[in-house]
């Protein structure tokens, strides 16, 4: 049962981080003024590629 919620919160981790990536641009837009755009979607994918990889090994080393 652990292990099954463990999977979950990796494979969350992974949808918000591939999330961010795709969208960084729509995300900043709604939530930045417009002279941060392109330092805050660069962080966001930046965000977004460290969440989909921790949650990837999470679901990885919980096989």
């Amino acid at each position: 049962m652990f292990q099954l919620i463990i999977k979950i919160i990796g494979l969350t981790m992974v949808l918000i981080g591939v999330i961010l990536i795709y969208d960084a641009r729509i995300i900043t837009k709604r939530f930045f003024g417009f002279g941060d755009q392109n330092e805050g979607a660069n962080g966001l994918k930046i965000l977004g590629f460290i969440l989909a990889i921790a949650g990837a090994l999470i679901v990885y080393f919980t096989m």
